[in-house]
């Protein structure tokens, strides 16, 4: 009894409206003089404890030849009732909020610290989304982000996911339109990137002991960095797929080159060699694109 008092306080009721409805759960109809003496409400207080309680639709009074007496709404009534009042309240307290809420400038960046936090933004970004979502994922994090990405796409959100991992069957935990190329770093690091709409990202490096560093923005060129990125990856991980060891006869000298010239500083060797490396393309290897309903 003491739970359902302290949870009908917790929805708004008085100590005393919350002690009058559960004691009236138990023993109605009641009078005032009955429902004080076994709910503990004061007889002084418990006649404004029913008017409030009326007020609230939480008790029905019943006028019989031998006086007032109060029988309280089933629980079930009571709850659907506070239910759509607190549905009303939230929309209204939205509307009046947002009609308050001034732009955050174009340059605000969030700063993500931790793997918990890291996933917190991420469900937030994809339950944003609209109309598409672009998203690079690893295999750990698949899995936990699985039923916010499912639930997008039962809003008719359009996804698109980059499984940096290249796993060689599809899981059930990437969704939408499903792209498989390792592009993931060749060390203990995974990345994951989320764009809602192009209109803003999360970015996340997760390191050794989860160790998580990540940004979040609407910063127009990042957030056009990151989306451009991911599809960038996916293009051009499927055009060196496709054309194997035939490209080195389609390049020219001159981009030959270029490419051995972006290929210095991390990179090991040219940036084609790079590439190759990491989609292992040294070995024959079969990528295919599938729909996971």
């Amino acid at each position: 009894m003491d739970n359902a008092i302290e949870q009908l306080q917790e929805l708004g009721f008085g100590q005393y409206e919350a002690q009058a409805y559960v004691a009236l759960l138990q023993h109605h109809p009641l009078n005032g003089y009955e429902l004080a003496r076994t709910s503990a409400v004061p007889r002084a207080n418990i006649y404004t404890v029913l008017q409030k309680l009326e007020q609230r639709g939480a008790v029905v009074r019943l006028d019989a030849q031998d006086g007032t007496r109060y029988t309280p709404l089933p629980p079930e009534e009571l709850i659907r009732g506070l239910r759509a009042q607190m549905q009303s309240s939230l929309d209204d307290a939205q509307l009046s909020l947002c009609s308050l809420k001034i732009q955050a400038e174009p340059e605000h960046i969030w700063n993500v610290r931790g793997y918990p936090l890291l996933l917190e933004h991420a469900r937030a970004v994809i339950g944003a989304a609209q109309d598409q979502l672009t998203v690079a994922i690893s295999p750990n994090e698949a899995p936990a982000l699985s039923g916010d990405l499912e639930q997008a796409e039962a809003r008719g959100v359009s996804v698109t996911t980059l499984c940096l991992a290249g796993c060689p069957h599809e899981c059930a935990a990437c969704r939408g339109q499903i792209y498989r190329y390792h592009l993931a770093p060749r060390d203990d690091r995974r990345y994951l990137l989320v764009v809602p709409d192009d209109s803003e990202m999360l970015a996340g490096e997760i390191g050794p002991g989860e160790q998580v560093l990540a940004v979040r923005t609407r910063q127009k060129l990042l957030v056009d960095l990151s989306a451009w990125h991911i599809r960038n990856s996916i293009a051009l991980a499927a055009i060196l797929t496709d054309l194997g060891d035939r490209l080195e006869g389609l390049l020219t000298p001159e981009t030959r080159a270029i490419l051995g010239s972006v290929g210095k500083g991390e990179l090991q060797g040219s940036w084609l060699e790079y590439m190759r490396q990491l989609l292992n393309l040294s070995e024959p290897k079969t990528v295919s694109v599938g729909k996971n309903s």
